[in-house]
């Protein structure tokens, strides 16, 4: 059996680019649009503020700065916000870049559009953190600004291993991604999930594996969670094919969740 090197795949800025690189520019049109539906700011800005928690690489700093936005993004890790400041350089373009807490942060700029996808949110792990970020999110838009929400639900009756694939190739660097989440602890609102990397560059092949654990969320947990912060309101929910024109209820037939959320 192969053996994976173990490593936080968030010290691996390029190789987690790489993975999910590919919905980027659907991403970035899906929150544009999602902003002149949703969004009731009286008086925007010119050029508009967008905030991201969490921006990891800065894939859609970068998106959002293109797209004639002023982008602000904070993230835990050091090497990432590295990353994202240097691939802004190379395409001459700016975004505010700082370290902070999704719990816990508290910026004087005011925004009209802020995002967090593909299931960062869950990495805090109890109701308190999580009422906590939405109530710092709702804080820093200004009001009539919409907060895009992404991430998955969860289906406590299913007992078996659940997985997801995803491969990307740049510069002659291949990378495979697989992903495993072990059956949730209802009780405890939890669930175990582990990414294993598979990098190809020419003849060489490393191994990467990083665990770590989610909070759960079922589409009922989830309407109590946004009752407990008034500050925003639940407009619109849609899913993770980024097509505006298509939206749902949160029930717990589609589980990638998109919310969409208006500062009230």
């Amino acid at each position: 059996m192969a053996k994976y090197e173990t490593l936080d795949w968030y010290e691996t800025p390029l190789l987690y680019d790489i993975v999910f690189e590919e919905d980027t520019t659907k991403e970035g049109l899906f929150l544009e649009q999602a902003f002149e539906r949703f969004g009731r700011v009286k008086r925007a800005r010119t050029p508009r503020r967008v905030l991201e928690p969490a921006c990891g690489s800065g894939r859609l700093l970068l998106e959002m700065a293109r797209r004639g936005w002023r982008p602000t993004g904070f993230d835990l890790s050091q090497p990432m916000l590295d990353f994202a400041g240097e691939r802004l350089r190379c395409a001459r373009l700016e975004a505010d870049l700082r370290v902070a807490r999704m719990e816990a942060f508290r910026f004087k700029e005011k925004f009209e559009l802020a995002h967090c996808l593909v299931s960062t949110f869950k990495y805090l792990l109890d109701e308190k953190s999580a009422r906590g970020h939405l109530r710092a999110v709702a804080e820093a838009l200004l009001p009539g600004g919409i907060y895009v929400l992404g991430y998955h639900l969860t289906w406590y009756p299913w007992r078996r291993c659940q997985h997801e694939r995803w491969i990307g190739e740049r510069d002659g660097t291949r990378v495979v991604c697989n992903i495993r989440s072990w059956p949730p602890e209802p009780g405890e609102r939890r669930e175990r999930v582990r990414s294993r990397l598979v990098v190809t560059t020419g003849d060489q092949v490393r191994r990467h594996e990083s665990s770590w654990w989610f909070r759960t969320y079922n589409a009922k947990q989830s309407k109590a969670l946004l009752a407990a912060v008034p500050e925003f309101e639940h407009v619109a929910t849609y899913d993770f094919c980024y097509d505006w024109t298509r939206p749902r209820d949160l029930d717990d037939k589609q589980l990638d969740t998109m919310l969409i959320l208006r500062r009230r």
